[in-house]
């Protein structure tokens, strides 16, 4: 048998700052096999970027060995990242240079021949169907195509071993599939062996090995099939009765712990992981759902199974965000809608990104807006927040005509942004009394607005800390409780749960589910698209065209009849069907 290419044995990594220690991986042992994908899964601050920059050579472990490709990491970094490529989270594209310019430069500072670089090119242009795109600028290419521009510049010379660091984060279905298409291509035609962290299940299950880790240790590894088994005839899903929304079945199974490890929405059903010998059919009974079936495990259910045996969630205070909005005297009546669009387009110069969209979102919904990286999603997003001008058409939120009063419809939404844009060198406290202020809140009902959200979000043991230095989950949490400050009508989330695990999704809906039981009406935009089953209505969209919207129930039921599908499916037949029939128009006019 091969030695590993990579061999980890007590590996520990621990950072000293601020007069704290922090240990970010635990005596790990660990293996990465030639020709091989390793995949590694886990939480936010779980240890897996750190474990990817000290097989980079970019970190020195504090203790324990580490073997790369033979070399001591200690000693011979410099060796290791000659042979290796890596591509970290946010990998550094020159968004002045075009496609073209940028594998050149690449492939410069890698030392890469001119003969050898050019057959690499042809082959990695190819497969990621970049060809026609040579002379664009980088920063006018959609977020898939920028991700799939980052891996051939990854991989400008042949290396002998690949690491990328969340390489799907904020990119759409379509160009995941064409993102893992190109990696397993490589990884057959050339043994290439690779390490890729990520937050997609789905993804980690077409790897040979996957480790599951949690604050520093290895809770769980093998291949997919053997960690799938620890599930095994605990995995149920439960339909609803006609009264109840699947997400609302959802939050009735997450409250019964005792019995259920986890549970969401699935196929307009709710798909359950259950404590060792507890009885479905009783449970079904309790939450008042319609009947129940065994199914086989998934590999994200024996994370979930794992982690909630190591680990206590974060605390959601539901009940104090089903309350938020009560005295406020708001109508939760579904009469007349919140946000009224009609006809709106968006040109910039002679490209249309959005055209002639229409739709209405009433109080108390959750809109879910969905489309590939380009299709447009978040020009509206930025049309509705009075962020950006409508070229044409007429937008009303919260009842003001944001082409006329803007400033008004304002005060009356929150928005999250897909980066975290709040004060990364202000406190959690400081940057939540500086949007409270911001929104008008002073004197007692400021502390008021602040001790609520604090509650609401779980942040109590993070008010001192500066919001830069916080795990991502942590992040979200600050972003939507400053959001939420001001109690709005509307809430607008675009992409808030980029990036992250399963278990900090869970929780996020958890709350997003309350917060529209008070007459809040949410609008969001998500690649994950389990998270579209949690809407009552979606709108999906690509190149600015609306292509189908309706409940999720509609929408399957839409695509040959199938109700059953999952959401990723409908969602990728739908654009595939569009997309086919649009380059056949183009074709029949050439």
């Amino acid at each position: 048998m091969s030695e590993p290419v990579v061999s980890a044995s007590a590996l520990v990594k621990q950072f000293n700052g601020d007069g704290q220690q922090t240990v970010a991986l635990k005596q790990i042992d660990f293996e990465a096999k030639k020709g091989e994908l390793t995949a590694l899964v886990g939480p936010d601050g779980a240890g897996k970027t750190t474990l990817l920059r000290l097989v980079a050579g970019l970190m020195v472990p504090s203790d324990g060995s580490l073997r790369v490709l033979g070399y001591k990491t200690a000693t011979d970094a410099q060796q290791v990242q000659n042979l290796i490529s890596y591509m970290p989270q946010r990998f550094g594209l020159y968004e002045d240079l075009s496609v073209q310019e940028n594998l050149d430069l690449y492939a410069d500072l890698h030392g890469v021949d001119k003969a050898t670089r050019e057959a690499r090119y042809e082959r990695l242009l190819s497969m990621t169907n970049l060809s026609a795109f040579t002379s664009r600028p980088a920063g006018n290419l959609s977020g898939g195509m920028k991700q799939k521009l980052g891996l051939a510049c990854t991989l400008v010379r042949s290396p002998a071993l690949l690491l990328l660091d969340e390489p799907t984060v904020g990119v759409d279905p379509l160009s995941r599939q064409e993102l893992w298409k190109i990696i397993s291509q490589l990884v057959e035609d050339e043994s290439l062996t690779v390490m890729v962290s990520t937050s997609y299940l789905d993804e980690a299950e077409r790897c040979h090995q996957v480790y599951l880790l949690n604050e520093g240790n290895i809770l769980a590894k093998g291949t997919p099939e053997k960690l799938k088994q620890d599930a095994a005839g605990r995995c149920f899903v439960v339909t609803p009765s006609s009264s109840q929304k699947p997400r609302d079945l959802q939050s009735a199974l997450l409250n019964n712990e005792e019995d259920v490890i986890d549970a969401v929405p699935q196929g307009g059903r709710v798909r359950c992981v259950l404590h060792q010998d507890k009885d479905i059919k009783a449970i079904a009974h309790q939450v008042k759902a319609a009947q129940s079936e065994s199914v086989p495990p998934r590999l994200e259910d024996a994370f979930m199974m794992h982690l909630k045996t190591h680990i206590k969630p974060a605390a959601v205070d539901v009940s104090s965000l089903a309350q938020q909005n009560q005295h406020t005297g708001q109508s939760q009546t579904h009469g007349k809608p919140v946000v009224s669009v009609n006809e709106l387009v968006k040109q910039f110069g002679d490209f249309t990104a959005v055209a002639k969209t229409s739709f209405e979102v009433y109080p108390g919904d959750i809109f879910g807006l969905l489309g590939p990286n380009g299709a447009g999603k978040t020009t509206t997003f930025r049309m509705l927040c009075g962020l950006l001008p409508a070229t044409s058409g007429t937008l009303d939120v919260a009842g003001k005509n944001l082409r006329t009063a803007a400033a008004g419809a304002r005060s009356r939404i929150g928005y999250v942004s897909q980066k975290f844009a709040l004060y990364g060198n202000l406190t959690v406290f400081e940057n939540l009394r500086f949007f409270a202020g911001a929104y008008g809140l002073w004197g007692k009902q400021r502390k008021q607005a602040i001790d609520r959200v604090i509650s609401q979000f779980d942040l109590a043991s993070h008010v001192q800390q500066k919001s830069a230095s916080l795990p991502g989950g942590y992040k979200q949490r600050l972003a939507m409780a400053a959001s939420l400050m001001h109690q709005p009508d509307i809430l607008f989330l675009d992409e808030p749960t980029s990036g992250a695990d399963p278990l900090a999704r869970r929780a996020f809906w958890r709350r997003i589910t309350a917060l529209s039981k008070t007459g809040t009406a949410i609008i969001i935009t998500t690649h994950f698209m389990e998270e579209a089953e949690y809407c009552d209505k979606i709108l999906i969209q690509d190149a600015g065209k609306k292509l189908a919207m309706g409940s999720p129930e509609e929408i399957r039921a839409g695509i040959d009849g199938d109700s059953a599908m999952s959401m990723e499916e409908t969602f990728i037949s739908i654009i595939a069907q569009s997309r086919q029939k649009r380059d056949g128009d183009v074709a029949d006019v050439k």
